[in-house]
């Protein structure tokens, strides 16, 4: 197995488009039920869980950014393979596709609940299923620059529900953020914990990066990207706690969308419908590159091709999300890959790092000696 990534120039993006890239995959269902998650652990403190998790990502990103430039061309399971050889390389790359596998069938299912409650509660999983796979396949079949193309055009499409949330921002009661600062320090750590699951995503820096020309300039929109999804759901926390008590906050299971069931104007009696199929924009780019990071995997690893593993794929997720069906089972599903994602996203590459560095050392030193024989 290549460690380093052979790219052609027609496949390389510059790296402006990582923005979109970063932003399109942490901007999916995990915000939808974000703030009520982080303020039931820090209460009218939750603000400041989200600066904490924000600063960690932060050193998260530099610290990829670290690992990866130490080599050429390569993305994380070229570099396992290095570190660790090519059979405990390949282990672990299995393990992030399994990642972004569970991660990939989490949103399905997660939106397909979602459509079902508030839209079609009598429709199937798989009627609905087999659509978005249909529109996940098509993309991802079109290769690298059309699946970008969809991340930067629904990125800008869908940006307007933004503006939804200007009626109950005015509508907000600043007290119920008063007082400020009552939470303890684990209870802010519990909070930035929490939302672990809502920025996931930004790992798939990991596999992008060969395919970025001018890498030099790939930190800044990788740190805006991260900056402006927190942003969102800094304003989104915000809004709920100043709008909702605390009882509304504790019952309500996707607080965000009854941000948007309060709207209304003579012609449009139910925004939260709207809203719900336009989210559909947000959650494809997700489910897109969540299925390539899938396919590429067993492509650079076990040489499968990448159409064969995503038709099956596409398969098993369909008639896995039959049966998938019932809420606490979704929710049981979400608790899990947010569970094992913070060891591998949030963690690992502090683990990753001094190994790269040390492997790197070792090399340059026998380079050197070999030299000077």
């Amino acid at each position: 197995m290549e460690i380093n990534v052979k790219t052609r120039k027609n496949l390389q993006i510059r790296a402006f488009y990582l923005f979109f890239i970063v932003t399109s995959l942490q901007l999916g269902v995990g915000i939808i039920g974000a703030p009520k998650l982080i303020y039931l652990e820090a209460l009218q403190d939750a603000w400041i869980s989200i600066l904490i998790a924000f600063i960690y990502i932060i050193v998260v990103i530099a610290v990829m950014f670290i690992i990866l430039n130490q080599y050429e061309n390569a993305d994380i399971y070229g570099i396992q393979v290095d570190i660790f050889g090519t059979f405990l390389g390949k282990l672990l790359g299995t393990i992030y596709i399994l990642h972004f596998a569970i991660s990939f069938f989490s949103i399905l299912i997660t939106y397909i609940e979602i459509i079902r409650v508030y839209m079609f509660p009598a429709i199937s999983n798989i009627a609905i299923g087999f659509l978005l796979l249909s529109l996940v396949v098509y993309s991802v079949l079109g290769g690298f620059r059309v699946m970008v193309g969809v991340c930067t055009l629904f990125f800008i499409f869908s940006h307007w529900i933004v503006f939804l949330l200007v009626h109950p921002f005015t509508q907000m009661d600043i007290t119920h953020l008063q007082p400020m600062f009552v939470s303890s320090f684990p209870e802010l750590l519990s909070g930035a914990k929490t939302t672990s699951y809502t920025f996931m995503g930004f790992e798939i820096l990991l596999l992008v990066y060969p395919f970025i020309q001018n890498k030099k300039k790939a930190r800044f929109p990788a740190f805006l990207a991260i900056s402006w999804t927190t942003f969102l759901v800094l304003l989104t926390t915000i809004i709920v706690i100043g709008y909702f008590s605390y009882q509304q906050i504790a019952r309500r299971e996707w607080v965000l969308l009854g941000l948007f069931k309060i709207q209304n104007l003579t012609f449009i009696e139910r925004f939260d419908y709207i809203v719900v199929a336009q989210w559909m924009m947000i959650i494809l780019p997700n489910l897109i590159f969540l299925m390539w990071g899938i396919t590429f995997g067993m492509k650079r690893m076990y040489q499968i091709r990448q159409k064969t593993t995503l038709y099956v794929s596409a398969v098993i997720f369909l008639v896995a999300s039959i049966f998938f069906d019932k809420h606490f089972v979704i929710q049981n599903l979400i608790d899990f890959s947010a569970r094992y994602g913070f060891w591998l996203v949030y963690v690992y590459p502090f683990v990753l790092l001094p190994l790269v560095l040390l492997k790197k050392y070792r090399r340059n030193k026998k380079a050197g000696e070999s030299h000077e024989k």
